[in-house]
């Protein structure tokens, strides 16, 4: 029996493999204003969907980052691939150390953007239960990205991406996730990894700042460096798409 496999998006066929995982509000189709900017016969881009989300919105599960991590693994063996690198926004900056943890000689490189640490978010009960509450609110959500990007773009934006988010993910799921990037710890599985890491940061974010990156990727990663895009909040691949192809590229690119 054929295995069933999560659905993504494919882009480019150059001999450098890149796998990216998106974050809570967001699907495969965050990556796609990166698309034009990218150097597709240098690599190979998949542009992966949760289940619950996007092109796996109807595939059911647990919904938790180390199932997601075995659906990374199955994925990139499907389409052949030894070794790749990883790229996570937001929560998926959770999502890639899992799957770092469960394949640590098949990754490269990382880059997470705008990338959730491996303590999570370490929302208390209150700030959980704030965060829940976006869940079946559209105004809400779009209230989170607002605030998220500096409360300096469009409203209509930032609506649009909270009615995106609802479209394109499961309430089951989405809500099944947030615990798991925003209250788990698995820090002490984490430090002193050797993979090169790179972290991208919005100027005006306000949660994901390098203070942050500092206390906790930088300090457990002994080969991570920093980078704070201009002009850029929370979502740096719709605020400044080709910036941050170009910065990605840039560090994933061979040595």
């Amino acid at each position: 029996m054929t295995q069933a496999l999560n659905g993504y998006v494919k882009v480019g066929n150059g001999p450098r493999k890149v796998l990216a995982m998106s974050g809570w509000f967001g699907s495969a189709e965050d990556w796609q204003p990166l698309v034009p900017a990218l150097d597709t016969d240098a690599f190979t881009y998949v542009f992966f969907d949760y289940r619950g989300y996007g092109r796996s919105r109807e595939r059911d599960g647990a919904f938790t980052f180390e199932e997601a991590a075995q659906d990374v693994l199955a994925l990139v063996d499907h389409l052949g691939w030894d070794r790749f690198s990883l790229i996570g926004h937001s929560m998926g900056g959770v999502a890639i150390q899992r799957v770092l943890l469960a394949a640590p000689g098949r990754i490269e490189r990382m880059a997470g953007v705008s990338a959730v640490p491996a303590c999570g978010s370490r929302m208390d009960e209150a700030r959980l239960a704030a965060f829940r509450a976006v869940v079946d609110d559209a105004a809400r959500r779009a209230a989170v990205i607002a605030f998220s990007t500096g409360n300096r773009l469009s409203p209509r934006w930032s609506a649009h991406l909270a009615d995106e988010s609802q479209r394109l993910s499961r309430t089951d799921a989405f809500a099944a996730y947030l615990p798991h990037w925003a209250a788990s710890d698995f820090s002490s599985e984490v430090q002193g990894n050797a993979v090169p890491v790179k972290l991208f940061i919005g100027e005006h974010d306000p949660t994901l700042t390098a203070d942050l990156m500092t206390r906790t990727w930088l300090a457990w990663y002994p080969h991570a460096a920093l980078e704070t895009l201009r002009n850029a909040g929370h979502y740096p691949m719709y605020e400044v798409p080709v910036a941050l192809a170009t910065a990605l590229e840039d560090w994933l690119k061979p040595a």
